[in-house]
């Protein structure tokens, strides 16, 4: 005979099988193992472990191993994930960043508050820190030169298109301008060694700049994200009439393909290898001798194939003056560019990432990128 609580645990069990609740409700997850009986949704373990943050509103439980009473079990079936997406989620703006379960812990803690805690996405005037198309407030922003961190007034105004910041509390004049055309903004925790912490990049005369901030308030700097994502959504709306929103929102903010250490060599090949911090965003490939540099050391156009752009496992004969034994070789029609990798796991990552962006073929506003790059003094 089976008892009543084993009768309710299947049942709940049962309720995965429905649309919607195969996935964590709040970050995608496949095979939810825990659900919140106070919410109705089921969830991942990394989810329900923010969700205990909120515990006031959010009662978690193992959907296998506590158990379950028949009103809760009730509550499951009556709203589960679909449901309480159409409940919790039915505003969220285009451009409001909705996490996976690849992204940072702060970003889906702050989705996951934005839902339950502020019913942000059910009240339009809770949104305006982020919708409003202007937004000022001082952030920690990290020094080129120290490694400092110190408070900086920052300003965005979708009106003038861009992001600045005041060196002093009372400047008029601003340190840096960027364009919003050019703005991208990602978090790097670990990169930076905050959990808040947010990488800002940006283009002055087509090199590629960044600064690294944060802000104790997690709320806050998910806010400065999401306003960023705003202006960029609205300038794209503008720049590119008519094209659907499933395209413009890939292109609001994006994460760098991938990072890491490799070796590199001058144009000449005589010069010794020296170690670089590398950072593939899109076509463009940047290094830096510090990952938290303002400024990259030096950056490649990786274009595609059938533009002459090919890439080489290992390095030409006679080459010296490496210690990695790992080499890639880069040809471009200028030139050939040369790096080593520590490992070949290392190696035959960068190579396919290399390949897939060669592979790809170049769209119009590439060619003037290319034509810079092959120009640049």
């Amino acid at each position: 005979m089976i008892s009543a609580l084993e009768k309710n645990r299947q049942h709940v069990k049962r309720l995965l099988e429905k649309a919607g609740n195969g996935s964590c409700a709040d970050c995608g997850a496949a095979d939810p193992e825990l659900a919140s009986h106070t919410l109705g949704v089921f969830l991942c373990d990394s989810c329900s472990g923010l969700h205990r943050n909120i515990a006031q509103i959010s009662k978690v439980k193992s959907i296998l191993l506590d158990p379950w009473s028949s009103s809760e079990v009730e509550f499951m079936e009556s709203m589960g994930n679909s449901a309480a997406k159409a409940k919790y989620e039915q505003m969220v703006p285009a451009f409001y960043f909705r996490p996976t379960h690849s992204d940072c812990t702060l970003l889906r803690e702050q989705w996951i508050r934005a839902k339950y805690e502020r019913k942000e996405f059910m009240l339009v005037d809770k949104q305006e820190p982020y919708s409003a198309g202007y937004r000022e407030g001082f952030l920690w922003k990290r020094g080129r030169d120290n490694g400092q961190y110190l408070s900086r007034k920052f300003i965005l105004s979708e009106r003038e298109g861009d992001l600045k910041y005041f060196n002093k509390h009372d400047a008029r004049e601003p340190k840096a301008i960027m364009k919003i055309n050019t703005v991208n903004a990602i978090f790097q925790p670990t990169k930076i060694g905050t959990a808040h912490g947010l990488q800002i990049t940006y283009l002055k005369d087509n090199s590629t700049r960044n600064i690294f901030v944060y802000h104790e308030d997690g709320k806050e700097i998910v806010d400065w994200f999401n306003a960023i994502r705003a202006a960029r959504f609205h300038y794209l709306q503008v720049a590119f009439p008519g094209a659907p929103t499933a395209e413009l929102l890939p292109k609001l903010t994006r994460n760098y393909t991938k990072e890491g250490y490799m070796e590199k060599t001058g144009p000449k090949h005589t010069e010794g290898f020296k170690k670089r911090w590398f950072t593939m965003d899109d076509r463009r490939l940047m290094y830096f001798k510090d990952p938290l540099d303002a400024y990259a050391r030096g950056e490649v156009f990786i274009g595609s194939q059938e533009n002459s752009y090919t890439v080489l496992p290992g390095l030409p004969p006679a080459i010296q003056g490496y210690h990695w034994q790992f080499g890639i070789t880069i040809v471009t029609p200028e030139r050939k560019y040369l790096f080593t990798c520590e490992t070949e796991v290392d190696q035959k990552n960068w190579i396919a990432l290399f390949q897939t962006v060669v592979d790809r073929p170049m769209l119009p506003q590439e060619f003037a990128v290319e034509a810079y790059f092959k120009h640049k003094p």
